[in-house]
């Protein structure tokens, strides 16, 4: 009997699969990052329009107001409209109390020792807020305390709206 030799030859790879096109399993991938980047952006934007509508909204109230103490009335009606989000019986209160919870319900962030101290600054209960009790029922008020007052308001109904 003869002998046969068998001839081995070398391992050959296959070649490596293209680049393009995609395997439908990347579609996919792509597709679905597409649709997130699309949803996150709409999401964005309406975010954006609401609190720009926000804004607005407060800016033009107190716009329409003719004198400061109109000014000061619809600054009140708009933050207690803000409250009874936080509190549905933030309307009810009255003088001291309404003051006191304008101050604690959400405290400011500035601080008077520091961003380290303990002690939030009352601005509404101690400082220029306290113009909200009797503003509106004054005859000449001072426009730098009228315009201080609407930075705190403006503020804080930005922030209880949601638009902050």
């Amino acid at each position: 009997m003869a002998a046969t030799t068998l001839v081995l030859r070398d391992i050959h790879q296959t070649a490596a699969p293209p680049w393009w096109p995609p395997a439908p399993g990347w579609w996919v991938v792509i597709a679905i990052v597409l649709a997130l980047v699309v949803a996150y952006a709409w999401w964005r934007r309406r975010e954006t329009r609401r609190r720009q509508a926000i804004a607005r909204w407060f800016d033009g109230e107190l716009d329409a107001a003719t004198s400061a103490p109109a000014q000061i009335a619809a600054m009140s009606e708009l933050l207690r409209r803000a409250g009874r989000r936080r509190d549905p019986r933030a309307d009810r209160l009255h003088g001291e109390e309404w003051l006191v919870f304008l101050d604690d319900v959400e405290p400011v962030a500035r601080r008077r020792r520091g961003s380290h101290g303990r002690t939030p600054v009352r601005v509404f209960s101690e400082g220029d807020g306290r113009l909200l009790l009797d503003g509106a029922f004054r005859r000449d008020v001072d426009a730098a305390r009228v315009d201080a007052l609407r930075r705190l308001a403006r503020e804080r109904f930005l922030r209880w709206m949601g638009a902050s």
